[in-house]
């Protein structure tokens, strides 16, 4: 009888065996599927944080454009105020120069 409980055990061995290993493999399954999920999930992310960095790059882009133009602006007119003011100068060296001088005809 010995004999025949020894190769029951065995059968009892290879089924919990079968088993156990049929519920890994399947665990496995998710586990990868899990992997896969997170992959996408990650992958969708940097996407959206790669078309997130390009709007804020073309943003900065703008900006600089709208400064560099301001920028432009405000030089074009500080000349205009400079030419103005050189021409207000001569102005009053001529008008005192008008004052300046003796009226003919005046004594």
């Amino acid at each position: 009888m010995a004999g025949v409980v020894g190769v029951r055990d065995w059968k009892v061995a290879g089924l919990v065996l079968l088993m156990v290993s049929s519920a890994a493999w399947a665990g496995g399954g998710q586990g990868q599927a899990h992997q896969t999920h997170s992959a996408a999930a990650t992958q969708a992310s940097l996407a959206q944080a790669k078309q997130q960095l390009e709007q804020q790059q073309a943003q900065v882009r703008q900006l600089q454009d709208t400064v560099a133009k301001q920028e432009s602006d405000s030089k074009q007119a500080s000349q205009r105020l400079q030419q103005q003011d050189q021409t207000i100068a001569k102005m009053q060296q001529e008008l005192q120069a008008l004052h300046t001088k003796p009226a003919v005809g005046h004594r």
